[in-house]
């Protein structure tokens, strides 16, 4: 029985530190078609051979990432190897240079690259040679979800199609599937994966695998004040409330003189910046007081409240009211002579 070993070469180019997050990483080598594991601790980047001799039935290599806080396992990554079992990858592209865990916000389109390569034709090659399956599985994280402890075996399967040619593909989705009603408010995940026909030595396997997180866009309100109020000497405290705000963005508020028009570029409210950098989406409520020193002069104000994300700036929702601290004095002046 003829054995190998594989050298893993660059598998670990997407593990990544983000601002004080420590990731761990481990390759988990399964075998085909006695099932035995066998885990090993690898850097971020670099090559090494195989744990284990793999055997006529094949192995798959998983790629794993274990955050430290809260410890979260990822997925990153899964490669079946065989005998003549094609090969195939599978490439996510999103707006989002975060590449740790590729995401995109919900309501941005993202690509998927699939390359198939290694398939035969001949009349006498084996099935499980001549075809691969590709899956779309989605899956929600519920009301408030960040895809910790997540079932995934519990995931829909929402797509499934044949290739037998070999080559590359893009897919393009412009808008997810994950469950929910509000469109703009999901959050969950999309896994794309290509898996070989079973054979005598082998189940069907996964040849190749990758997710999307998909996290919802952002809101926010303005309290203390209300379109078109009037303000005299007295400048009210504000309550802001952001909610669902974008892993690595910021977000504050501004006011400009005039009427509301997108695009302005304003002063920032002192204490209102608020700056996301976890790896999931944050709500944030901010108490703004004493900011009258961004009110320069009297006349119609708008302030808004902007976030900035890797898909630009959007307004999340702004009030214009009004500023009136001239004292008007009414009299007459007499002398008597």
């Amino acid at each position: 029985m003829k054995t190998l070993f594989l050298k893993l070469s660059l598998l670990l180019a997407c593990v990544a530190n983000l601002q004080g997050q420590t990731y761990t990483n481990f390759i988990r080598q399964v075998q085909y078609p006695d099932g035995i594991q066998y885990d090993v601790s690898v850097a971020s980047n670099g090559e090494q051979l195989s744990a284990l001799a793999i055997n006529p039935g094949g192995a798959r290599f998983e790629l794993w990432t274990v955050k430290s806080s809260p410890v979260t396992s990822y997925l990153l990554a899964s490669q079946y190897v065989g005998t003549y079992v094609p090969l195939a990858t599978v490439a996510l592209r999103s707006e989002d240079s975060y590449t740790t865990i590729r995401r995109t916000r919900a309501d941005r389109p993202f690509y998927v690259d699939v390359t198939v390569s290694g398939l035969l034709s001949g009349a006498s090659d084996p099935v499980a040679s001549k075809s691969v399956t590709f899956l779309h599985h989605v899956q929600s994280y519920g009301a408030g979800g960040t895809g910790v402890a997540v079932d995934r075996s519990a995931a829909t399967l929402v797509e499934q199609s044949t290739i037998n040619t070999n080559g590359s593909q893009t897919l393009t989705y412009a808008i997810n599937s994950v469950p929910g009603t509000v469109r703009t408010k999901v959050r969950g995940e999309e896994r794309f994966s290509v898996y070989s026909l079973p054979d005598t030595n082998a189940p069907a396997s996964e040849l190749a695998s990758k997710f999307i997180q998909i996290w919802p866009v952002a809101d926010a309100s303005i309290a203390g004040i209300v379109d078109g109020q009037l303000l005299r000497f007295l400048i009210p405290q504000l309550t802001l409330t952001l909610n669902d705000l974008y892993p690595n963005s910021t977000t504050y508020a501004q006011v400009y003189k005039g009427a509301a028009v997108l695009g302005t570029s304003g002063a920032i409210v002192p204490g209102s910046s608020f700056v996301v950098s976890d790896t999931v989406p944050l709500n944030k409520v901010l108490t703004i007081s004493n900011w009258e020193s961004v009110l320069t002069s009297d006349g119609q104000w708008t302030m808004e409240i902007v976030t900035t994300t890797p898909f630009g700036m959007d307004r999340l929702t702004y009030v214009t009211f009004t500023v009136n601290r001239t004292i008007k004095v009414n009299g007459n002046v007499t002398t008597i002579q």
